[in-house]
């Protein structure tokens, strides 16, 4: 059946991943016609809905364009990413030509297709470095730390120049996002890569003394804030957190007594580049979104060591921890 041409329209760009499935799944059930695209580097192993189509390819390749043009979408929401800080941090150039230019390409097509609004998934955690003042609010001058930061403000800076051509535009600051169907044998994601351990009966790893702080954000939560930005009429930089510092080791703790594990913690020399403490000021996502979060962090986590647990062994395990 053929969808009325009434139904708002909009492509999803890493709709198949963790938060991207989160999404699509509640646009799906608000009546969007949506589109996908997403080249499969990050499956979470979750169906679509049957109403989305799906084209399996990179957000800025020439298919993408190209069937940007035919979908015709009212908007773009932006999840797509390859690697955190620690790719970044290895080859800070790779990771520009892999993600900066894809992404650059993607706003490109979206605006010459028609889209009215975009909105990318930035990072708060990552974009505002080491402030003085925390929780921090969008006023603060950014001011990264790591490579994946800087290429992410990048981001947002070429988004700008899109909306110099009348498209409405948001880069949602994400906290440090967690909780099911998150990969748990990558590089990124304390939470998702503890859990697999633990559950794996391996012992956590923690890079430092664990007393680095981040700004944990449920997955559900985040999904309901990328959603409401595509109905604001509002442009900029907008947080999504918990306005709550919670410390690595802290997380590790909490998930060892939900899987009742006895494994102690394996403790590694800290990273470069990683940002000690970070906490996001949501309100103006309150004012702007009319959003808060609603999930208790000790509830997110019960979620999500419940999920790993009913989806069994990883295909891999990763041996390398992570607080990003």
């Amino acid at each position: 059946m053929r969808r009325p041409e009434h139904v708002a329209r909009v492509v999803v760009v890493g709709g198949a991943g963790f938060i991207g499935t989160h999404v699509v799944e509640r646009l799906a059930a608000a009546g969007w016609a949506i589109l996908v695209v997403d080249d499969s580097s990050h499956p979470c192993g979750v169906p679509l809905p049957g109403s989305v189509d799906l084209l399996l390819a990179g957000g800025g390749s020439d298919e993408a364009r190209a069937a940007m043009e035919r979908f015709r979408p009212a908007a773009l929401v932006h999840l797509a990413a390859k690697g955190g800080v620690n790719r970044a941090l290895r080859d800070p150039g790779g990771h520009v030509a892999d993600v900066l230019s894809q992404s650059v390409g993607c706003f490109a097509s979206a605006a010459a297709a028609g889209c009215s609004s975009i909105v990318i998934a930035s990072s708060g955690g990552a974009v505002y470095g080491d402030p003085r003042v925390l929780p921090a609010s969008e006023r603060l001058r950014p001011a990264p730390r790591s490579a994946y930061g800087a290429e992410k403000l990048c981001e947002e800076t070429y988004l700008a120049t899109v909306a110099q051509r009348g498209v409405r535009t948001m880069a949602l600051r994400y906290g440090n996002v967690y909780g099911p169907r998150q990969d748990g044998t990558g590089e990124a994601g304390v939470v998702a890569i503890t859990a697999t351990r633990l559950l794996e009966g391996l012992a956590p790893v923690v890079f430092g003394d664990g007393l680095q702080t981040r700004d944990f954000v449920y997955v559900e939560d985040v999904a309901e804030a990328t959603v409401a930005a595509l109905g604001s009429r509002r442009s900029g930089p907008v947080n999504v957190g918990t306005g709550r510092e919670t410390s690595v080791r802290d997380i590790v703790n909490g998930l060892v007594q939900l899987t009742g594990s006895t494994a102690g913690i394996e403790y590694r020399a800290a990273r470069d580049g990683e940002v000690r403490r970070a906490a996001l000021d949501a309100s103006r996502a309150q004012r702007w979104l009319g959003w808060r979060a609603q999930t208790k962090l000790i509830d997110g986590l019960a979620r999500t060591a419940a999920f790993f647990a009913a989806r069994g062994p990883a295909a891999a395990t990763n041996v390398s921890g992570g607080t990003t």
